[in-house]
Parts: structure tokens; sequence; C-alpha cells
């Protein structure tokens, strides 16, 4: 999380090493930042056993577990949906601003998301009322809203669906496909090589068609989530048991593999996070697993965990950390602070990147402070 605000920030700086931006469509390359989004995808499937795994706990159902993940899907989609079309807004089309627009989409968003506590200041007001306020001003930002030109004004439209509505199309697959497989690691490695396959077809030609299966977004994304989830049964079955060096001969040995099979295939595909080629997907997916296993080492083995105090609340509170950037740009824009050059260009603008992804989670913890914590 604290990588993705920085290199979310790098578009403010000029003059960065290439190694820590994004590579554009037509270079067969990657950096830093490539890697920063199926990292996060990554983690996804982390999760995804032990959330599951504690409902079940719980004495959830089949299908209550299900019904949950359906409405983490639809609500990271409503989000995504919302932010991208940001991207595209026409500002002179509006009736206001659109960095007013963009406050208020993340306003709506804390209004409906929000963990509200059982406190006597939240009682005043109930929650219900909280999250029809929040979906009140989703429905007046979706009737001012324009894109496109004067001459050819444009509605919402999904486009690329957005960081967050990638997540909530590929947790909801993984999931499911997770709900009812459970922790039988050999088939879930089975189901990771459909993906990687799925995703190698959509570069495949039969005769001059592309026999590719989209299930909302490219496989890629669904395989780096799987990646993950096999990860994390490995680490159930070994890691958390104490066999140390079988866990960690099978992270570093994937890894190995999944680097292997992306430089393998480049000359075929190429590297590119844009067109999210079964090279790239490897790559990264053989770096997060030697992350993982190198993470493991440090804080489960060697019990060194104090490094990650400061950046916690990036942790504790994902969603809101991600959030918190679009009240920021957004108000500082209407009242016209910027930063002078000096601190957008080269090595000065990296480190006022990576100052403001500390003091974005800075702001996150005390937003738990006051109890502002998105959940879904």
């Amino acid at each position: 999380m604290f990588l993705m605000i920085f290199v979310n920030d790098l578009w403010t700086v000029i003059h960065v090493p290439d190694w820590m931006e994004h590579a554009k469509a037509s270079e067969d390359t990657m950096g830093l930042a490539d890697w920063v989004f199926p990292g996060f995808l990554f983690i996804v499937g982390l999760s995804i056993p032990i959330a599951i795994e504690a409902r079940r706990k719980k004495g959830e159902t089949t299908l209550d577990i299900f019904w949950h993940i359906l409405k983490r899907s639809t609500a990271l989609v409503v989000m995504g949906f919302y932010m991208v079309n940001l991207e595209n807004i026409n500002n002179d089309l509006l009736p206001f601003s659109k960095y007013f627009w963009e406050i208020l989409m993340a306003t709506a968003i804390v209004l409906i998301w929000n963990v509200y506590p059982n406190h006597k200041a939240f009682k005043k007001i109930p929650q219900w009322a909280m999250q029809l306020a929040g979906i009140v001003v989703f429905i007046f930002l979706s009737v001012v809203y324009k894109s496109g030109t004067a001459e050819n004004p444009t509605w919402l439209e999904p486009h690329w669906w957005g960081i967050l509505g990638i997540i909530g199309w590929a947790y909801l697959l993984c999931a499911t496909v997770y709900l009812l497989v459970g922790k039988k690691i050999i088939w879930i490695a089975l189901v990771l090589v459909v993906f990687q396959f799925l995703n190698a077809m959509q570069f495949i030609d039969f005769f001059g068609y592309k026999l590719s299966i989209n299930f909302m977004v490219s496989a890629s994304n669904h395989a780096s989530i799987t990646s993950g989830i096999v990860a994390t049964l490995l680490y159930l079955e070994y890691g958390k048991t104490g066999n140390v060096s079988k866990f960690l001969s099978f992270i570093f040995i994937l890894a190995v593999l999944f680097v292997a099979y992306g430089f393998i295939t480049r000359p075929e595909w190429g590297i590119s996070k844009i067109k999210a080629t079964p090279s790239w997907t490897s790559i990264c997916a053989g770096i997060s697993f030697a992350a993982f296993g190198i993470l493991y080492l440090v804080a489960d083995v060697w019990k060194k965990t104090s490094w990650a105090n400061g950046i916690g609340p990036a942790g504790r509170s994902t969603l809101t950390c991600y959030l918190v950037p679009y009240f920021y740009y957004g108000i500082m824009a209407l009242v016209g602070i910027y930063l002078p050059e000096f601190f957008k260009t080269g090595f000065f603008g990296i480190i006022k990147s990576l100052l403001f992804a500390y003091l974005i989670i800075f702001i996150t913890g005390q937003l738990e402070k006051l109890n502002i914590r998105l959940k879904i």
C-alpha cells in the first residue's frame, strides 16, 4: 500500500528514473510501478483462504459467504466505476469544479462504507441515514456528470473499470472458486494453470482469431490473485506449522519457475503491464512469491516486525488509505496550493513522493482514531 501511494504520486514528478515508473505500452520492459498492482492482487489472494476459513469457523454457510463475496465485489466495482470516470470528466461541462466532484465522490464512499462503531456520537444519526446520504450524493454526481466534448457530451461509462473495479471483478471469481474448491492445493494450482493459459490465449492467433475468454477483466488479474491463494495454502500447510525449510523451498521454487516462464515467453509476447502479457503476469507473480518468502523469514522466523509500525494503518485500513489521496489532491487543487518546482523534479521530487506516502498513511491512522475506517 505504501508503494502504491508512492508510485501513484510520481506522476507529479519529472525526471524520475525509468525503473521506478510505468513502462509505456510500446516498450518491452517493466519498472517498480508495474509490479505494485499485481503485487496488491497477490496480497488479495493471500487473504482469501484465511478470511473464508475464519467465516466458516463462525458457522457461516457457503451461501452466506458467497453473499458476502458478492457484496464486497459490488462495492469495489461501484467505487472503481466512479473513480475511472473521474479520469475522463470534462471540467468545462460541469456546474462546478471537477475537484469538488472528486471530493464529493470520496465523501459518498466514506458515508456508505465507513465502519460505524457503537458509540454515542454515532447514535444521534443512524447508520442507514448516513449510508442513504452517500447514495444520494452518488446519484447527484451521476446527474451532473459529463465527459466528452461540448458537441458530443457523454455520460458515465465503465471504460477500464479502474483499479478497484478490476480488484472487484477478479476477487469475485477467485474467491468464489476457493469457496467451492476449498483448501485442496492441487486443485487450486490447476486453477492457476488455467488462468495462466487463458492469459496466454489472449495473445495467440488461431487462423486470424483470438480465442480469448475474459471474465470481465483480463485473466492476468485472476492469475495474480490465485498465485496469492497458492502461497497462503502453502503457508498454512508448512509455514504456520513450523516447517520453515519446506515452506521456503516451495515458495522460492515457485518464484524461480514463474520468473523463468516470464523470460522464456518474453520474445513471444514481451513484458507489458498495459497489455497484461503472460510474461509480465508471471514475472510479477514470481517477484511476489519471493517477497512473501522474505517477509515470512523476517516477520515469522526472525520475529522482526517493529519496522512496520509506521505503516501499520495502511494494512489495518487499506481502503481508507487508498481513498485519502482523493481528498488530498482535490482539496489542494481547489485551494490552489502547489509545491515549487524544486519539490517536483528528480531526487527531491522522489523524496517528496516518499514523504507523501508516509503522510497519507499517517492521516489514515488519525482517521482511525476518529472512527473513520472503511470496510466492505
